[in-house]
């Protein structure tokens, strides 16, 4: 799985599974990343910028060249500005990775057993704008440069489906489910062109600091996410459009066009009983 010539935009990468994608993708052999991340509420403008330059100098340790960009995706100038700067700098984008997200802890403050009664309703806010408004925004900005780059990618980060539901995952688990509506309906829409749309699960819980905002030394190594991360960004992947994946099902010992179909799982919704353009989105 190569990735030489390509050029990838990585949201939501100073830390956890955003820049765990993005090393991937640099020992992959990728030409160029551009990586995005932005504060929340409960963290400073200095610590992101420290973790993201930190991100960027590992990349570049690689012999990666990288373009860090303070830029917050629910802001649509935000996002055109993380693109053009993109653009300005690689001239080619090929790759879009949607990770950038807010979790539960915005709206409940860490406390699962609220109701919606007590969610602050600031925060319900900046989970749906940041988690599923943002990927819009984002590819608004950046689709016009992924039809017209040689093959293009778009790959959603999304979560367990048991867990979209789970009381104490509001709203944060709804946003996912929206984002997996999302990603088949930009699949189908993207159906007669080279850019394919795609969702990955890491598989449940991962060891990062987003759940909390603290490490918690629980969880998947944010690490599981890279092979898959890597294969669907690749060209082997080419057949695969509004399909899911979860990335801890990853078997190492297979070859890996392999050990990709071992992690793909049926899309969340029935399938619709019109024939869509996608052949491998609901599997047996």
């Amino acid at each position: 799985m190569n990735l030489q010539g390509k050029y990838a935009l990585i949201t939501g990468a100073s830390r956890g599974l955003g820049r765990e994608i993005a090393i991937a993708y640099a020992d992959a052999g990728i030409s160029g990343i551009t990586l995005t991340a932005a504060p929340g509420s409960d963290e400073t403008a200095h610590e992101i910028t420290t973790e993201l330059m930190a991100t960027a100098q590992e990349l570049e340790s690689r012999g990666v060249r990288c373009n860090p960009q303070t830029s917050d995706v629910s802001r649509i100038g935000d996002c055109q500005n993380a693109v053009e700067s993109h653009i300005s700098m690689f001239s080619a984008l090929n790759i879009v990775i949607n990770n950038a997200g807010k979790a539960g802890r915005y709206a409940h403050f860490g406390d699962g057993s609220k109701t919606i009664a007590d969610h602050d309703p600031k925060g319900i806010s900046e989970i749906i704008e940041t988690n599923l408004i943002g990927p819009y925004f984002l590819v608004h900005s950046a689709l016009n440069y992924l039809l017209a780059a040689d093959s293009g990618r778009i790959i959603n980060i999304s979560k367990r489906t048991e867990s979209m539901h789970r009381k104490s995952w509001t709203p944060y688990g709804p946003t996912k489910a929206a984002l997996e509506a999302t990603t088949i309906a930009w699949a189908e829409s993207l159906a007669d062109t080279h850019v394919t749309v795609n969702t990955i699960s890491p598989g449940g819980a991962v060891n990062t600091k987003f759940g909390t905002g603290q490490m918690t030394g629980k969880g998947l190594p944010p690490e599981t996410i890279k092979p898959l991360s890597v294969w669907l960004a690749s060209e082997d992947s080419e057949p695969f459009n509004g399909c899911r994946f979860v990335s801890d099902r990853w078997d190492s010992s297979l070859p890996s066009d392999q050990a990709a179909l071992g992690c793909q799982e049926c899309q969340i919704f029935p399938h619709p009983e019109r024939i869509p353009p996608l052949k491998r989105a609901w599997i047996k």
